[in-house]
């Protein structure tokens, strides 16, 4: 019906005639279009995640596993432009009902994202202290704010694909294993490391 329609020509008595429902019956479940546009969102999802399980090797690196499933998230987006950037728009409007459905959606994202990310951690792909809860949580909001241009057209869809690639790039120089071992190494013997300087009152060695 929206991609018929449109946003604002699809109703929900219309809806709900297309459904061989009632007026009344439809607004037991729904009471705005909104609503059933964060559906339609949560739908795609899981298809992309089926699709992503569906050739995934789990012991691939983490990095490209997280690239995957958001480059399936994507083809799906815009293999359904209209009704998917409209859908991407309804997950900023504050009303209750429907920030409850946004709220369930993003912690279903979250969800899929920590999963493959506690796998890396399994694989000692990602240092073992990594918080992998709050590493998905970020990774969501920078791909999901990334989303955003692009649904209100002011970018195209190679150009998100790139800022998304390039949010998984940064977050993994930070939280890479390698990268973590770098930061924390012991001096080397090249290093030159000062002698311990004598406490009040001692003799210095030598005096």
């Amino acid at each position: 019906m929206f991609r018929e329609r449109g946003f604002d020509g699809a109703t929900l008595r219309a809806i709900a005639e297309r459904a061989g429902m009632g007026a009344s019956s439809i607004y037991r479940h729904v009471q705005s279009k909104e609503e059933l546009l964060i559906e339609e969102l949560a739908e795609m999802q899981e298809e992309a995640w089926t699709r992503f399980r569906a050739h995934d090797d789990r012991d691939r690196p983490t990095e490209e596993r997280l690239r995957d499933f958001l480059d399936v998230q994507h083809d799906l987006l815009v293999a359904d432009r209209d009704l998917t950037t409209i859908a991407l728009r309804a997950t900023t409007k504050t009303e209750a009902r429907v920030a409850r459905r946004v709220l369930k959606l993003y912690d279903r994202t979250i969800g899929l994202l920590m999963e493959i990310l506690q796998r890396g951690r399994m694989k000692n792909h990602l240092a073992r202290d990594v918080d992998v809860l709050e590493t998905a949580r970020v990774l969501f909001h920078v791909t999901n704010g990334a989303r955003i241009p692009w649904a209100n057209g002011l970018v195209g869809d190679d150009a998100l694909r790139k800022s998304v690639h390039q949010a998984v790039d940064l977050l993994f120089r930070g939280v890479s294993r390698d990268v973590v071992a770098a930061a924390t190494h012991t001096p080397t013997r090249s290093t030159p490391v000062s002698p311990p300087r004598p406490a009040h009152g001692d003799v210095a060695p030598g005096a």
